[in-house]
């Protein structure tokens, strides 16, 4: 049920509660996952890959990590602050590219240990991504995915409404002291996901097979994936 256009005074009320207190106390649901991610690399990772990379904030714990870091992202002018900022880091590469763009480059092929995608993956056509993310990972390469997904059964409204509850404790938890004024960073470019939970379930066992997929804090869904190595 949706809180903001309930009839029901108490529901609304509590929304508006949740909402005042989100807004106080706001956590950055990407960079929440980045221990998820940095714990779950392969080791050594000799190369990566970041799609959708925004900003740098997970290309900056990636550079301390991996040998060599690509950064792409489709938008111009987030791809052009994560270049800046790593114009002086050598074995850090930002490109404004797509993951369509970039998995056409055939000396890439099979060329990444690990790839990321963090809040990127709902941005791109499902079934295409991650033939894509498959085709540049070397063999035993793993994907790792933080992603949002559409609620169309029971289990997922009811995780929404978990999440809804939740995401304003994490928030006191994480940031106790109460934000006055909103910062003047541009945000990341935003999109709806347009598939479930049941659907990236299906697409990734038609195309990653074995891939763990779990419901996760912060209405996102996490996505691990080995490639298999040679032989297999």
């Amino acid at each position: 049920m949706d809180i903001r256009t309930t009839a029901n005074p108490l529901i609304r009320w509590a929304g508006r509660v949740l909402g005042t207190v989100n807004a106080r106390h706001p956590w950055n649901h990407d960079d929440h996952f980045h221990p998820w991610v940095l714990s779950a690399l392969p080791g050594p990772t000799a190369r990566v890959l970041d799609v959708g990379c925004g900003r740098g904030e997970l290309l900056a714990a990636l550079a301390g990590i991996a040998g060599e870091v690509d950064g792409i992202d489709a938008d111009q002018e987030m791809a052009y602050l994560a270049a800046t900022r790593f114009r002086d880091v050598p074995h850090v590469r930002v490109r404004r590219r797509t993951l369509a763009e970039h998995a056409a480059l055939p000396e890439l092929a099979e060329s990444y240990d690990a790839i990321t995608m963090i809040a990127s993956l709902h941005h791109m056509p499902l079934d295409a991504a991650l033939s894509e993310a498959r085709q540049l990972l070397r063999p035993g390469g793993r994907l790792l995915v933080v992603t949002l997904t559409t609620p169309v059964g029971a289990a997922d409204q009811a995780w929404d409404v978990v999440n809804a509850l939740t995401n304003p404790l994490i928030g006191l938890v994480k940031h106790p002291q109460p934000v006055r004024e909103p910062g003047p960073e541009r945000p990341q470019p935003v999109r709806d996901p347009a598939w479930s939970i049941a659907e990236l379930r299906e697409q990734a066992a038609a195309q990653l097979p074995g891939a763990m997929i779990r419901r996760r804090e912060g209405f996102r869904v996490t996505l691990r994936w080995q490639k298999p190595g040679r032989g297999r």
